[in-house]
């Protein structure tokens, strides 16, 4: 029980960064942590960050997506609920509107491994879900495909969802996407972005994520 009350503070702290890094704006957009094999604990739908209380803070069975209480979850719970049911070493989960990935997402763009730090924490590249209707098992799927191999993924005309194995990475993982999706952007006033080598980029993530878990480890010890 103490966990769990830990957890749900750390997601309101969440919802507020989400703001003060301005990745969304007003009750859009939405966080979610691992609580365990079974839940998840999620933000509500329609409630202000700013005044988000730790009971308001949804635990929902990611395998059947029910949950107890008045308060509802999120509408995009969905799509949480499948990328911790398909990921498992995926414990936090955030789904943005930040301006340049959403700028990329509308003009339905992958984002090539164009800088280092994008080819080390996201992946080799940034997919872009196709565009299916909010708050739908279809959204869930698309982008779950999306994100496949990669820590983060556009939704086409909506947003993105950065996912990572603490709130922390996660956070991480939205900063080097919105750096990642700014330079492409303006690299196409330049001719266009040149991309790192594939075999490269894959080769970078895949340190990455060992280097991380050994840090991890070793910080759990």
């Amino acid at each position: 029980m103490e966990k769990i009350e830990h957890m749900r503070r750390m997601v309101i702290e969440g919802g507020l960064r989400l703001i003060k890094e301005g990745l969304v704006a007003r009750t859009w957009g939405n966080i979610s942590l691992r609580v365990d094999h079974t839940h998840m604990l999620i933000t509500p739908s329609g409630r202000s960050y700013e005044k988000l209380s730790p009971d308001e803070v949804v635990l929902v069975n990611y395998h059947t997506s029910e949950y107890e209480g008045p308060v509802k979850p999120s509408s995009e719970k969905e799509l949480h609920c499948e990328i911790y049911r398909t990921r498992k070493k995926v414990h936090a989960v955030v789904h943005t509107h930040q301006m340049n990935a959403s700028t990329v997402a509308a003009a339905h763009r992958e984002v090539p491994p164009i800088l280092d730090d994008m080819a080390q924490i996201i992946g080799p590249s940034v997919r872009v879900a196709e565009y299916a209707f909010p708050s739908t098992r279809k959204i869930a799927k698309k982008t779950v495909q999306a994100l496949k191999g990669r820590k983060a993924a556009l939704m086409a005309n909506h947003g993105a969802v950065c996912v990572g194995r603490d709130l922390e990475e996660a956070f991480v993982v939205c900063q080097v996407l919105e750096k990642a999706c700014r330079a492409f952007i303006e690299a196409e006033f330049l001719g266009g972005a040149k991309s790192i080598n594939k075999f490269e980029a894959h080769l970078m993530h895949q340190i990455y994520l060992r280097k991380y878990s050994r840090q991890s480890d070793k910080h759990r010890k």
